[in-house]
This record gives C-alpha cells, sequence and structure tokens, in this order.
C-alpha cells in the first residue's frame, strides 16, 4: 500500500456518510477509485431500488477521491457541482462506483463516475455522474 492508498482509505474512514450507508471503498489506483454499497432496506427508497440520494453520495465520493489520488500531499479537494443521469433502477446484490479522473488540473478537475448494479455475475450501468471537483490546501491542519 502507498501512501496516497493510504489517505485515501484514512479519509474514506472519517466519511460518516459512507459509514451510515454501508459503503465501503473497494479499490484505490492513480486517477481511479472504486465504493461499493451493499443494497438494504436502510438505504431504500419507497420500491425497493437504492435510493437516489445514495447512488449519488458513492458516485461523488468515488468521482471526489478519484481527483485527490492525483493531488500532492497536503492538498484537498472539494465538489464544486455534479450532474447525475439515472439511466436504471439501483437494484442488485452489489452497487459499486467507479469513479475516474477525466481530466486533472491544479485548481480544478473534471472526473467521472459510473455507478453499477450487479447481480448474478452481470452489470448494469444504473447512473452515470460528471463532477468538477476544486483543489483545497490545508485549512487548521484539516486536509484529505
Amino acid at each position: 500500500m502507498n501512501q496516497t492508498d493510504e489517505r485515501i482509505r484514512a479519509s474514506f474512514a472519517k466519511q460518516g456518510l459512507m459509514r451510515t450507508l454501508g459503503a465501503t471503498l473497494v479499490d484505490v489506483a492513480p486517477g481511479a477509485v472504486e465504493i461499493a454499497l451493499r443494497p438494504d432496506p436502510a438505504v431504500s427508497q419507497q420500491h425497493g431500488f437504492v435510493h437516489a440520494g445514495a447512488v449519488s453520495a458513492i458516485a461523488d465520493t468515488a468521482a471526489g477521491y478519484a481527483a485527490l489520488s492525483l493531488m500532492p500531499a497536503g492538498r484537498g479537494v472539494l465538489t464544486t457541482e455534479f450532474k447525475i443521469n439515472l439511466v436504471a433502477p439501483a437494484m442488485g446484490d452489489r452497487i459499486v462506483a467507479r469513479g475516474k479522473v477525466i481530466k486533472a488540473g491544479r485548481t480544478l478537475t473534471l472526473a467521472q463516475a459510473e455507478v453499477f448494479a450487479e447481480s448474478g455475475g452481470q452489470a448494469r450501468l444504473v447512473a452515470l455522474l460528471t463532477a468538477t471537483l476544486m483543489a483545497i490546501e490545508a485549512r487548521d491542519g484539516i486536509v484529505d
């Protein structure tokens, strides 16, 4: 495990929302992060599908950590904007968000996350998120 991987895993462990959702950090690579969520009634909507808020949260987090993976130590990222297309109901054995950097910059980074519902060895695209993330300097000693 390298320093970037350790830094992202330590930051992810501080995310109360990810813990509340039951999301896990599966994989970290330069410019790419995978986060998984097991469907549960606690994160469902009225029809039994995983709620769009939970899907959006793991997609935004995967895109954000993908961006952070390319940032130097002492910098963090904040999402400044995202758009998500929900293309199919999120239902299956596992929901997986795969974030990747499209264009990294010193100040702004463009990233995407594809979200898949996995079931029976098959994966189906359920959402596509595009995000703009802003690099930030350490504030009061706190940085991702």
